[in-house]
C-alpha cells in the first residue's frame, strides 16, 4: 500500500510541478501543486507505524515506550514536541525530539546506540526507520498546538545562543552557513524555494512543519536529516546524528518559531 501511495505521489507531483511551470503565475508557481499534494499526504502512513512501534514491547529487554518521559512526564506525549528542545534533568543535557527518542529506547528497551543511530535515517525509496516513523508519531500528538520552546534554564539559554551562532557561521572548504540560503526572502536553488528563516513567519513554517513527508524520497524525513544533508549540500564535515551541534541548532530554530501552529507530516518536495 505504502508504495502505492508513494508512486502516485510521486507522479502527482511532477505532473503538478510541470502545470505550474506551464501557468506561469506570479508569486510561488509551485504553491498550488505542494498544497494538492499536502491534501493526501502519504506520511500519515507513517502515523500509525510509530504508534504500534511506540506501544509495542521491543528491544532486549521487550518493554514498550510508555515510561519514556519527553518533559511531560512517562507517556505523556500531548503538547510534549512542542516544547522541545528542553533541559532533561536525567540526562543533564538539552535534547531534541530525535536525541530524547535515542535515551528512552537505550534506557528502557536496550537497543544500542550505535545501532540506533546507524538505521535512524533510512534509504530513499524504502519504507522508513523506526526513529523516522516514532519521530512523527510523537510530534502528530501536538497537532494543533503551538510551539513553545523555553530558555528558561541556563543550559537551554546557552544551547540557543550555540545554534544562532552556527546558523550565521560560515566555515569548510566553501566557507559556506545557514544564512547564505536562508538569510533573505525570495531566494531559490534550481526549483527549490529557501525558506527565509531570520524572518519570523519562515523559522515558524519551519518549526511546525517537521518531520515531514520527503516526495523525492518517498519516505518521512526528520530535522536531524533536514540539519544532516544541509551539511552535506556545504561540504561541511558529517554531522553525527543526535548530536551536540544539532541540538544546538534545532534549538535556535524552534525557538525562533515559537507561536506556530504544529501541522505535521509537513510536505516537502
Amino acid at each position: 500500500m505504502s508504495g502505492i501511495r508513494s508512486s502516485i505521489a510521486a507522479i502527482a507531483l511532477a505532473w503538478v510541478s510541470a502545470l505550474a511551470f506551464a501557468q506561469g503565475s506570479a508569486g510561488d508557481p509551485l504553491a498550488v501543486g505542494r498544497q494538492m499534494l499536502a491534501e493526501d499526504n502519504p506520511g500519515e502512513l507513517w502515523i500509525d507505524k510509530g504508534k504500534q512501534l511506540f506501544y509495542a514491547k521491543r528491544g532486549p529487554n521487550s518493554v514498550s515506550l510508555e515510561q519514556c518521559d519527553f518533559g511531560m512526564g512517562p507517556g505523556k506525549l500531548e503538547g510534549a514536541a512542542a516544547q522541545l528542545p528542553r533541559h532533561f534533568p536525567d540526562t543533564g543535557k538539552v535534547q531534541d525530539l530525535e536525541s530524547r527518542l535515542l535515551t528512552c529506547m537505550v534506557r528502557l528497551q536496550g537497543f544500542k546506540r550505535e545501532d540506533l543511530i546507524k538505521r535512524a535515517i533510512s534509504p530513499g525509496g524504502s519504507s522508513g526507520s523506526d526513529v523516522e516513523a516514532l519521530a512523527l508519531y510523537i510530534t502528530s500528538r501536538s497537532n494543533g498546538m503551538k510551539v513553545n520552546v523555553s530558555l528558561s534554564h541556563q543550559q537551554e539559554y546557552d544551547t540557543y545562543k550555540a545554534g544562532e551562532y552556527l546558523f550565521f557561521r560560515r566555515s569548510g572548504q566553501t566557507d559556506f552557513g545557514c544564512v547564505q540560503c536562508h538569510g533573505e526572502a525570495n531566494k531559490r536553488i534550481r526549483l527549490q524555494d529557501l525558506i527565509h528563516m531570520t524572518d519570523k513567519k519562515g523559522a515558524q513554517e519551519v518549526a511546525s512543519t517537521w518531520p515531514a513527508y520527503r516526495g523525492a524520497h518517498y519516505v518521512v524525513r526528520t530535522m536531524q536529516w533536514r540539519l544532516a544533508d544541509c551539511f552535506w549540500q556545504m561540504r561541511l564535515p558529517d554531522m553525527a546524528y543526535g548530536s551536540d551541534l544539532s541540538v544546538a541548532l534545532t534549538m535556535y530554530l524552534n525557538t525562533q518559531g515559537n507561536g506556530a501552529v504544529i501541522k505535521v507530516p509537513g510536505f516537502k518536495r
